[in-house]
């Protein structure tokens, strides 16, 4: 331990981290930047950030302020003592709706500010895309904005005291008139008045250097004001009193199309007399899919308020009349309002990719111009561009002349970490040509802090430079950021990780098969770390149920990153730190599609624990878990499911088989299926064929032994709906038609080679088996070519089989064409139905429905096929999203029943209990089926098995499906 560690220790009550762990997780915000830092401490209190600064200060150590680290400029990332606000120091501490202020700790995440406004009629003016995830402290440091800045300004504009510690320990009050003004501020402020009246550009979004005309007399002489913005180079914020603004009662959108993002950006300026709440443009390759959005190539998202809709939407129908647009589009519905605030919101992730997958990153994200001159330097910028060979996609704040951007720097080659140095310099040039502001919104930090003189000249910097000297005489506070700068085409974060691709299993097909690409798109925004979500999204479950970082999507892609880079993580694949942050991942995917730059972290994780555990022992759990296909098959083989069931029901001996394969102690073992899916196929009374097409219904581990009365279901729907069904073939063989699914001999011989059964490897690649799980597929593939000759649709019941192959199967045995026909040929239960008997009519079932839609449906299949059946089949009402916690072994662990039981209890379990008298609980998973059952005494029922009992008549009598008591 060394003495700055264990001083820290003897006088900070929160956590002090000086591991490897704490300090990976904190090297990086979402810049282009990365330093390492001494160590992190979570403060409970202002008394613990002086005890902070005075032991720092002692040592000559410097102390970065940190919030959500979200920010895009580098200054949320420091080498000495980085102090993480999040944990502790984030509540809101008063809240009055006469004065219309709040009380906010600096840690408190904007969006738990906004629903405790929300019931009287309140809001906080500025509203990042980071919302979910920012910190008020962090929009203060930076002078955060957001889309309603047109309205309700910066976050300066909502800001009444600051309360602030020095680094030399002194606790000040700012606010109007010289209040809390550090000694000799004023003789500063009154020694450059003319300077100060002069120097700095009129326009809305001016965020770059120290808003030291805050000072001037004619402004009020607004400490706090000027505060605001110094991104934690001054002091340390400890308490904020904030103002709040009224919430309009009703609010309507207005999507204006137009031909390009400059006809957009030439029109905002007009619109703002309309006195619009927002004014934000984006062009059309930052949308995946236009269909929702009027006509056009690019948008502007006007929103209006007022009291009532009918107001809201006349606001609305004025400014659709003053622009000139080629089409648009009136949305007074709060869902729909969302839905398309959800495609902006989610650019700042999108803009990291270009239309053709290559790479795109911040440095130049938010300038600013004056909004009438947004249109000609949007033109200029595009001429930039081309000229340095470069390309990017505006957005954002076109009301006020701020453009968000993201390009496609390389920035891992000497030649092209010197264009990207060329380029800063001749856009700042640009920049300043048009009367603008560096930044706009996220501050300067270490991108644009070493091109302040060419905005502001030497002696206005040099004012800055006195300004810090006053707060901070140490330069204790972030040095490096906003004054005497590092070059800003130094620390960048991928310096550090090797150039060479590394050797893994995973075809990683969207990055080009590098890892280290894959890695390195994680950039930060951090979606991942939103405390809550609704609707359907799902990442990331084990962050919300801990609150750590270290198992939040973005943490693991942090140590990931230090991983490779190998300075600070050293042990490379077998490093502990990263599997320690790995194990609580659930693999539910979520990330792959909730993430808006599609981190997939269960593929990682997989790729990891494959690299982690080669030629070394394996968790237990990772055999009797990992390798349940097999010993379920066994068991089947020897016909001992009622034997193992009866043993499992012995508590003494179910607790020893637990302890033995590392199973939680918490968990009942489930029963197995006294007769398996295909034993009952084999035996059943054929029923006629029908005339439909032909599909294979695959059985896969969970339906085959453990719940084969989903299968038996899916049978008797799809058959209803005239489907001729067929079993994946059991032999090995050249050409075997698929016919009726009974494999026929070709010979004489063929009847003494070993059957096998198909299986799609989930099971080994959530445990990181891959060489088992390439094993496992070959074979699967070779059983199934028949299959793929003929193109017959592979009908999956259970979700993470079916997203298993959809994606594990190509992307693991990436060289074998047959594994890409085979996930294209792969359909869901819904899916089977509408494409394949799009004439079928379901029965009604008319009951409203509860439940969850599976995580990896979520994120790999999509449910809306589901969702139409659900509706034809008149079930009523919407499914949870989140993941259910058991998501396959992971909730069987021994270790991991806490975060499962807080998983489930996140949206899953409350949905349940919620749900009208008489609703159909809804689970196709079985994963989610057990997990209902075991901690709510609730049996779930696959969507087959309610249309079943729905055909057999007794969809208005059963109910197995309603919530009861175990």
């Amino acid at each position: 331990m060394t003495d700055l560690e264990a001083e820290l220790r003897a006088v900070v009550r929160g956590e002090v981290g000086f591991g490897v762990t704490d300090r990976a997780l904190v090297t990086m915000d979402a810049s282009n930047y990365r330093r390492v830092p001494s160590g992190v401490v979570a403060p409970r209190d202002a008394d613990d950030v002086a005890a902070v600064l005075d032991v720092c200060r002692g040592h000559g150590v410097p102390v970065v302020a940190r919030g959500g680290g979200t920010s895009i400029a580098g200054q949320a990332t420091g080498t000495g003592v980085v102090l993480d606000f999040t944990r502790h120091m984030n509540r809101l501490l008063s809240l009055d709706p006469g004065t219309r202020t709040a009380v906010v700790q600096p840690g408190l995440v904007l969006d738990r500010l906004q629903e405790a406004a929300a019931p009287h009629g309140l809001r906080f003016g500025p509203d990042p895309s980071t919302h979910s995830r920012c910190t008020l402290g962090g929009m203060i440091g930076n002078n955060a904005c957001g889309s309603h800045s047109v309205a309700w300004g910066t976050t300066a504009d909502s800001v009444r005291e600051l309360s602030v510690l020095t680094a030399r320990g002194e606790r000040l009050r700012l606010g109007r008139d010289w209040a809390g003004a550090p000694d000799g501020l004023r003789a500063l402020a009154d020694g450059g008045l003319a300077r100060l009246r002069t120097g700095f550009p009129e326009l809305p979004r001016r965020i770059s250097g120290y808003a030291l005309d805050a000072l001037l007399p004619e402004n009020g002489a607004d400490v706090a004001r000027s505060f605001c913005g110094s991104e934690g180079t001054l002091g340390v914020l400890t308490e904020a009193v904030v103002r709040l603004v009224e919430a309009p009662r009703a609010s309507a959108l207005a999507v204006l199309g137009y031909a390009d993002e400059s006809a957009a950006a030439e029109a905002a300026a007009g619109l703002l007399p309309h006195r619009p709440l927002t004014v934000e443009g984006m062009a059309a390759d930052l949308v995946p899919s236009p269909a929702a959005l009027p006509r056009g190539g690019a948008w502007l998202f006007v929103e209006t308020g007022g009291d009532t809709p009918a107001e809201a939407h006349a606001r609305a129908d004025a400014i659709v009349r003053a622009a000139d647009v080629l089409d648009f589009l009136v949305v007074t519905d709060p869902a729909g309002q969302r839905a398309l605030w959800r495609v902006r919101e989610d650019a700042s992730g999108t803009a990291t990719r270009m239309p053709d997958g290559t790479e795109a990153w911040p440095g130049w994200e938010d300038c600013a111009v004056p909004p009438a001159r947004l249109g000609a330097y949007l033109r200029e910028f595009r001429g930039l561009l081309s000229a340095h060979g470069l390309r990017g996609t505006p957005y954002g704040h076109f009301g006020d002349g701020c453009i968000h951007v993201r390009i496609d720097f390389d920035l891992l080659t000497g030649t092209g970490i010197a264009r990207f140095r060329r380029f800063s310099e001749e856009l700042a040039d640009l920049v300043v040509a048009h009367g603008g502001s560096l930044s706009g919104e996220h501050g300067d930090g270490r991108a644009r802090a070493e091109l302040l003189p060419r905005m502001y000249g030497t002696d206005m910097v040099a004012l800055f430079e006195r300004a810090k000297g006053v707060w901070d005489p140490d330069d204790l506070l972030n040095p490096g950021v906003l004054v005497r700068p590092a070059p800003l085409d130094t620390d960048l974060r991928f310096a550090a990780l090797p150039r060479e691709p590394v050797d893994v299993a995973f075809g990683y097909p969207a990055d080009g098969g590098d890892f280290s690409a894959a890695v390195r798109r994680c950039v930060g925004v951090a979606k991942c770390r939103t405390a809550r979500v609704t609707g359907p999204a799902v990442m990331c479950p084990s962050f919300r149920a801990t609150g750590e970082e270290e198992h939040s999507t973005r943490g693991r892609a942090r140590l990931l990153h230090e991983m490779l880079a190998g300075e600070l993580v050293t042990g490379g694949w077998r490093s502990t730190e990263v599997r320690d942050a790995l194990d609580l991942c659930l693999s539910c995917k979520g990330c792959r599609s909730d993430c808006p730059v599609g981190v997939d972290m269960a593929t990682y994780k997989a790729e990891f624990l494959h690299h982690h555990y080669a030629g070394r022992r394996r968790p237990a759990a990772h055999h009797t878990l990992g390798r349940l296909p097999q010993w379920l098959s066994l068991t089947s083989r020897l016909r001992a499911a009622r034997p193992v069931n009866a043993l499992a029901s012995l508590r003494p001996l179910a607790a020893l088989a637990k302890r033995a394969g590392g199973v939680a102690a918490e968990r009942d073992i489930p029963r197995l299926a006294a007769r398996t899916f295909t034993s009952w196929w084999r035996t059943r009374r054929a029923p006629a064929a029908g005339t439909g097409p032909l599909v294979v219904l695959w059985p896969d581990t969970f339906t085959e032994h453990l719940s084969p009365s989903v299968g038996r279901a899916a049978v008797r729907v799809l058959q209803a709906a005239g489907l001729r069904l067929a079993l994946p073939p059991t032999l090995r063989l050249r050409h075997a038609p698929v016919g009726d699914g009974r494999t026929r001999l070709l010979s004489p011989l063929a009847a003494l080679r070993p059957r096998s059964r198909v299986c799609c490897g989930l099971t080994y690649v959530s445990t990181g088996q891959l060489d088992r799980a390439r094993t496992v597929m070959c074979r699967t593939l070779d059983l199934m070519t028949p299959v793929l000759e003929a193109g017959v649709p592979v009908v999956v019941l259970e979700p993470s089989c079916a997203a298993a192959l959809r994606t594990d199967l190509p992307e693991l045995l990436h060289d074998d064409p047959r594994a890409a026909r085979l996930a294209a040929r792969v359909v869901t239960f819904a899916e089977a139905l509408e494409q394949l008997a799009p004439d079928w009519t379901p029965p009604r079932v008319d009951r409203p429905v509860t439940g969850q839609t599976h995580c990896h449906q979520h994120a790999v299949l999509g449910d809306a096929a589901d969702r139409r059946l659900r509706a034809a089949a008149g079930l009523t009402g919407e499914l949870a999203g989140g993941c259910c916690g058991l998501a396959g072994n992971f909730g069987f662990e021994k270790g991991h029943y806490g975060v499962s039981a807080a998983c489930a209890e996140d949206q899953l379990l409350p949905a349940v209990r919620e749900a009208p008298a008489g609703a159909e609980v809804l689970a196709d998973g079985y994963s989610c089926r057990t997990q209902l059952e075991q901690l709510a005494g609730v049996r779930g029922r696959h969507l087959a098995e309610v249309l079943a009992a729905a055909l057999e008549g007794e969809g208005a009598e059963r109910d197995e499906g309603r919530p009861r008591a175990r």
